[in-house]
């Protein structure tokens, strides 16, 4: 098919590909008059993170007639210790030397073999973000509904109102951590200590910690905490759920639990009557090791 009178041209892949540089930079560049081009990709088995120079070098000079690119790339890469590691600034350089001031940047090394580059366009317009770390930029994200976090550094109160603040119209959130958080949860008297704010998630409907530490259940549980009204979705272990809502009798969290329709555990199949009781309004209770 001829694409050279194509005017716009829009591609979203929320799933992970390798199939950017021998598919999408040769079907891209057929595009030659394009005017407007949205792109929402997620990159692996790459050597390298996509940046401004790339962009420009192997897509944007071959479009003479585009005037508007909407974009949100990640690039996942292996490293080792003779990586160099870049900064946010060194990336974005990179984009302000093509004429694109309203970006932002975000490189996180991760874990130790491990980095991922998010480069995207100002403001952002999309509605989903993935394998976000600790270092939430200073922005609003006014569309986003999806998020998922991901680090091997504790989440904190301050993280989770940073979220909040962040992500207004959150929906679905997913938080990986791998490890535990700084204090003893089994010192940590939260039904008590008042001198912060509750954090509020208003859209929040879907809430998924799987392989967390109890901590992260008990943060937003606890209505002391946090105020989920419209939560009605948990994806969490059975055994810290257990242990945060003391065998299901413990008041503090009976408020965000009290519209709760879907559970899903990761570690149990058989479920006592009192799960039902203290969840006034579940209507499934299933058995997921995702």
């Amino acid at each position: 098919n001829d694409l050279s009178n194509l005017k716009c041209f829009s591609l979203t892949c929320f799933t992970l590909t390798n199939a950017y540089d021998n598919r999408l930079i040769p079907l891209l560049r057929r595009m030659t008059y394009l005017e407007k081009l949205t792109l929402y990709i997620r990159l692996v088995d790459r050597s390298t993170f996509v940046d401004g120079t790339h962009l420009h070098n192997e897509i944007l000079m071959h479009m003479s007639q585009l005037h508007r690119f909407n974009f949100y790339i990640s690039t996942q890469i292996p490293i080792d210790d003779s990586v160099h590691h870049l900064s946010d600034d060194n990336m974005q350089q990179t984009f302000n030397n093509i004429g694109y001031y309203q970006t932002s940047c975000i490189i996180d090394y991760y874990c130790s073999s491990n980095a991922i580059c998010h480069v995207f366009s100002l403001p952002f317009i999309f509605n989903r973000l993935e394998m976000i770390t600790n270092r939430i930029p200073s922005l609003i994200f006014p569309h986003v509904t999806y998020l998922q976090v991901v680090d091997t550094i504790q989440f904190n109160y301050s993280f989770f109102i940073r979220v909040s603040r962040a992500f207004t119209l959150l929906k679905y959130f997913t938080i990986i951590n791998i490890m535990s958080p700084l204090w003893n949860f089994e010192e940590y008297e939260a039904d008590y200590i008042q001198s912060n704010s509750i954090i509020i998630f208003p859209h929040l409907i879907s809430l998924n910690m799987n392989i967390l530490d109890k901590y992260y259940i008990e943060q937003f549980l606890l209505d002391t905490k946090t105020h989920v009204p419209h939560l009605t979705e948990l994806k969490l272990s059975y055994r810290n759920l257990k242990n945060v809502t003391e065998n299901f009798t413990r008041n503090a969290t009976r408020n965000n639990c009290a519209n709760i329709k879907r559970i899903s555990f990761c570690d149990k199949r058989d479920y006592p009557n009192e799960l039902y009781i203290y969840f006034p309004s579940l209507e499934i209770v299933s058995f997921s090791i995702i």
